[in-house]
C-alpha cells in the first residue's frame, strides 16, 4: 500500500526542413501519488476521460475512431492534462549551427 510507481518517458526526433536538420527532445516525469492514483493510472486513464468529457461539452467535434493526431484533439486534451501536472517539456534546436 506505500508504494508508488513512475512513469519516465523520452522521444528524441531529427527532422529537416528546407535542407536545415533540427532535433527535438520531449521528455515527460509522472510520479504516483500512493498506490490507487498511480502515475500508470494517470498517464492511460486521464486522457480518455478528458477526451470522453471534452466530446460531451462539445469541444471536440470529430466524430468516429481518430487517432490522436489532430491539433483539435490533441490541443484542448494536452491543457487539461497540464492542469493535472502531467506535462511535456520540450527542447528544439538546429543541428547545423
Amino acid at each position: 500500500p506505500d508504494e508508488k510507481d513512475m512513469i519516465v518517458m523520452m522521444h528524441e526526433l531529427e527532422y529537416e526542413i528546407q535542407n536545415k536538420k533540427y532535433e527535438v527532445q520531449s521528455s515527460l516525469i509522472v510520479m504516483g501519488e500512493n498506490n490507487l492514483r498511480t502515475a500508470m493510472a494517470k498517464t492511460v486513464g486521464l486522457p480518455l476521460g478528458i477526451a470522453a468529457k471534452l466530446l460531451i461539452e462539445n469541444k471536440i467535434k470529430e466524430t468516429g475512431v481518430h487517432i490522436p493526431v489532430s491539433p483539435s484533439v490533441y490541443e484542448p486534451v494536452l491543457k487539461e492534462l497540464k492542469k493535472q501536472g502531467i506535462i511535456f517539456h520540450e527542447v528544439n534546436k538546429a543541428l547545423d549551427e
